[in-house]
């Protein structure tokens, strides 16, 4: 059973809605815009209804898998597997096998995840996230930050140790999926939304 649900995160999670939703209108998104195939990028290349679609398909990716473990679940074992459950559904989503172990950026899958694992810092995540996203524009600035002060919020809610712990594993691949967009960020180089190429 623990790893039938496993493999099914990293199967639902692998499955790279932006680059199909992209194919049904004719656009590689490997090879438009930023080259992701994120929401961030299918907004900047094809439009708002296909991102806010490819936004939702990619949070289901993480909250679907973690729902589920905490409802086939016993209660002592329930934290562990959910967050073992979210982190590969984030993973198949960064590095997904159907497009030669090159994905997304993670963002939205997790946020999908910890909507499901710890829903009060979920929520408080994405509040950030938007008010960082209202005032500069920039939606990696806006996931760095948010994401950052997750395992945080955590501590300050008095969530358990380990589920800070696997908090702290998102947070990791975030920034490693991020690193190109940090160095443009230094540099002053890194895109808005809504800017004109």
């Amino acid at each position: 059973m623990n790893s039938l649900f496993l493999t099914f995160a990293l199967f639902f999670g692998s499955i790279p809605w932006g680059y199909l939703i992209g194919k049904l209108k004719g656009i590689d998104l490997r090879k438009s815009g930023s080259g992701n195939i994120g929401a961030t990028n299918v907004l900047r290349v094809i439009g708002k209804k296909e991102a806010l679609l490819t936004l939702l398909l990619d949070i289901s990716k993480g909250f679907i898998p973690v729902i589920l473990v905490r409802y086939y679940y016993p209660p002592e074992q329930t934290l562990v597997f959910m967050g073992l459950a979210g982190i590969l559904a984030i993973l198949g989503h960064c590095f997904t096998p159907f497009l030669r172990f090159k994905g997304g950026k993670g963002v939205s899958t997790s946020i999908g995840v910890i909507l499901a694992y710890t829903p009060l810092a979920g929520i408080i995540t994405v509040i950030i996230w938007i008010v960082i996203f209202i005032i500069f524009r920039i939606s990696s600035l806006s996931a760095l930050i948010a994401f950052s002060l997750l395992p945080l919020n955590l501590f300050l809610f008095n969530y358990p140790d380990k589920s800070i712990m696997f908090t702290l594993c998102i947070v990791v691949i975030i920034y490693i999926r991020h690193l190109s967009n940090i160095k443009r960020l230094f540099k002053g180089t890194e895109p808005k939304i809504g800017d004109k190429k």
